[in-house]
């Protein structure tokens, strides 16, 4: 039996130890508290870029394995990641030596977020890039009212900051909120541990199957987050989502609905696209708000954008500084990140793995750059696109691709035989309707295909949550 006791944060601290530093936020935490003077360490077992670039350029000690030496005695605090098991080794060292530990939650709550207003995005997709941009507006707003100056964690690296975090001066800090559990100590999503002044919640789906059962489960999730925010916050609620609709009801603070219902008092308004721009207008309350152009590509880019923009405007930030700072945004590392360009050849880096986020990344993906062939390199990585729970849904999500490449998921063995998603299904579910699909073993054969068969004008998408044996590079080195 394992003594929570010391599920804690002591008054003096300078020693700090992260077990599983390289997740995105564990990362981000990690340098924050090497910012504001803490001795930092960490360890993990998964170590690839960005988060390993980003950390060595932050000159912190990972150990890239997990070890009972990794901790010394002189540790005063231990963060616990999320992906970290009761019996992994460091945790018996920290429990046998009794030393203060917490999660990454309840860091942020104590490091960063104490005394600030914290503006939380929360939902199954978006997330990253409806914070990202929402900090960039802050950020922009601050340089004229150092009262936006913004904070923020996020889960992904902000192209205008080459950082996915930022200790800033102001009033508001931008957390991305996850509904993934918080510690092995502790199984209530992360989202559970903040007072948020506004939230955001741009979809709900199912997701996470390694521990939610059902969709009920994941809406259970969301509603509990939900009931719990405070009379006095304001909740921004995506319109074309039935699940949001049926969880907001009846809510008793203020909730302000986007998208592009006719009733909702935020809206898109007419889309053009003209590369590398798109135009867009914006309807507050039935009314022309303004225009504005950003380089985000795709319908569910212009939601997130809006979600963002509407707290903007409820924080009263001009327009016209919104307008600068989406015309300025960079967007996010692996969101639509433009790898490299050969032979005429583009290669794009995309988080997609949920098959709603794969369709729309394809649409969007395919609408911008209408004039070569779209290839659609797809590899089923995380615990839910692993199981079979999508094996007929993701056959609609690669309509618009002209070559369909199909990887077999690299860490299979994890998921139990009678549960384990079929690449090789996909692929032949694929063909029956007609399309270019192709099943690959292993990496490698992957480029061999590409090189072999993509043309000038082609777009390479490569939509993988992990490093995908640094596809990307490999495949830019051999074009």
């Amino acid at each position: 039996m394992i003594n929570l006791n010391n599920n804690r944060i002591p008054g003096n601290l300078k020693k700090i130890h992260l077990i599983a530093i390289c997740g995105t936020g564990m990362g981000a935490l990690g340098c924050m508290l090497k910012d504001m003077g803490f001795e930092i360490s960490g360890s993990d077992q998964r170590i690839y870029p960005p988060m390993s670039d980003f950390l060595l350029s932050k000159e912190i000690d990972v150990r890239h394995e997990f070890n009972e030496k990794n901790i010394s005695p002189d540790t005063d605090l231990v963060i616990v990641g999320n992906a970290v098991s009761k019996d992994n080794p460091e945790i018996i060292q920290m429990i046998r030596s009794e030393l203060n530990f917490c999660s990454m939650p309840q860091a942020i709550n104590r490091f960063l977020a104490s005394g600030k207003k914290i503006l939380i995005i929360t939902g199954t997709h978006g997330k990253t890039t409806t914070s990202s941009v929402l900090a960039w507006i802050l950020y922009k707003a601050g340089r004229f009212d150092k009262k936006f100056d913004p904070s923020f964690v996020i889960g992904g690296i902000l192209q205008n900051f080459k950082s996915n975090y930022r200790l800033g001066n102001g009033e508001y800090i931008v957390i991305e909120g996850d509904e993934y559990d918080t510690a092995f100590f502790d199984k209530g999503p992360k989202f559970l541990h903040y007072d948020p002044f506004m939230t955001v919640l741009t979809s709900v789906e199912f997701d996470h199957a390694d521990i939610f059962m059902n969709l009920e489960a994941v809406k259970t999730a969301f509603d509990t987050f939900l009931s719990r925010i405070s009379a006095k916050s304001t909740l921004f609620a995506f319109d074309k989502d039935k699940n949001i609709y049926e969880l907001i009801n009846k809510r008793e603070y203020r909730v302000e609905r986007y998208g592009c219902k006719i009733d909702s008092p935020w809206r898109i308004g007419s889309v053009t696209v003209d590369p590398p721009w798109t135009l867009f207008e914006v309807l507050k309350n039935g009314k022309i708000f303004a225009h504005f152009k950003t380089r985000l590509w795709g319908k569910h880019n212009l939601f997130n954008i809006l979600a963002a923009m509407a707290i903007a405007d409820n924080l009263q930030i001009p327009k016209q500084i919104i307008a600068k700072a989406l015309e300025s945004f960079q967007g996010t590392r692996r969101r639509q990140e433009v790898r490299g360009y050969k032979r005429g050849i583009t290669v794009i880096d995309d988080f997609a793995h949920h098959p709603t986020a794969v369709r729309e990344t394809i649409h969007a993906v395919k609408q911008f750059h209408s004039g070569g062939r779209l290839v659609a390199v797809f590899e089923p990585r995380t615990n839910t696109s692993m199981r079979k729970i999508f094996q007929d849904t993701y056959p609609l999500s690669f309509n618009q691709a002209d070559i369909i490449c199909i990887r077999k998921p690299s860490r299979l063995e994890k998921i139990p035989l009678a549960e384990r998603f079929s690449s090789e299904k996909l692929v032949n579910d694929l063909k029956i309707e007609g399309k270019d699909a192709h099943y690959f073993s292993e990496t490698d054969s992957i480029i061999d295909f590409i090189v072999k068969q993509a043309n000038r004008g082609d777009i390479i998408l490569i939509m993988s949550n992990g490093g995908f044996d640094n596809i990307h590079e490999r495949l830019l080195k051999r074009l």
